[in-house]
């Protein structure tokens, strides 16, 4: 299979949607940290959020080579990354750790879909700096933890897990319609369209709730 041509602005877009995200993640986790129950997980979410801010440091040198001040880059997915953000705030740690496991996690999928298309080294750098798999088995494990404690907590942990996903698929949807750059990259995979890109979200989705022992 030969190796797609990437236009740069698309190259652009995409490294500037995943450094925001990067610095959003930091910036949230820092913050959530304060709600965790005990100095341990306090301590867990801090070194993730640490993680994050050295990713996005990778990003914008990326984007910088290219050419490309960060902040403009980052500049069109303020407003709805952070209006995600901003509509799904946790009030304990239980929603903490539902919206790192189902939150980042979609938008992990989402960017890992639309990534295909760049050439090396972008592609690499992008997948790289996707959380890795000791986030999504931390949060998975403190879910089954409240759920064995409160099994209540799995209702509204599984309400919470929709709203999530509706949040982000909105917000995934906007961003993939108003940055033609981004639709571009998306159109030049032919296995890929954006209802198909959405289904497979979905689904994904879904697989993610029942291995935490949730509901979609």
């Amino acid at each position: 299979m030969s190796t797609p041509t990437t236009p740069g602005p698309a190259v652009a877009d995409l490294l500037g949607l995943v450094a925001f995200g990067e610095l959003l993640a930091f910036e949230r986790m820092a913050g959530d940290a304060r709600l965790a129950p005990d100095l341990r997980r306090r301590a867990a979410l801090n070194e993730m959020a640490a993680a994050e801010i050295v990713n996005y440091r990778r990003l914008a040198d990326r984007l910088t080579a290219l050419g490309v001040p960060p902040e403009a880059a980052m500049a069109p997915y303020v407003e709805p990354l952070q209006a995600y953000h901003d509509s799904t705030e946790p009030r304990d740690w239980a929603e903490v750790v539902a919206k790192a496991y189902v939150g980042d996690a979609i938008t992990d999928d989402f960017i890992r879909e639309i990534a295909d298309a760049l050439e090396e080294p972008d592609r690499a750098l992008v997948l790289d700096v996707l959380h890795d798999s000791r986030y999504a088995e931390f949060a998975a494990a403190e879910i089954r933890a409240a759920v064995a404690d409160d099994p209540r907590v799995a209702g509204r942990l599984s309400m919470w897990g929709r709203r999530l996903v509706g949040e982000a698929l909105s917000q995934a949807s906007r961003v993939a319609t108003e940055r033609a750059a981004l639709t571009t990259l998306i159109a030049r995979d032919a296995r890929v369209d954006v209802p198909g890109l959405f289904g497979r979200l979905t689904a994904a989705h879904t697989a993610r709730m029942a291995a935490a022992g949730l509901n979609n």
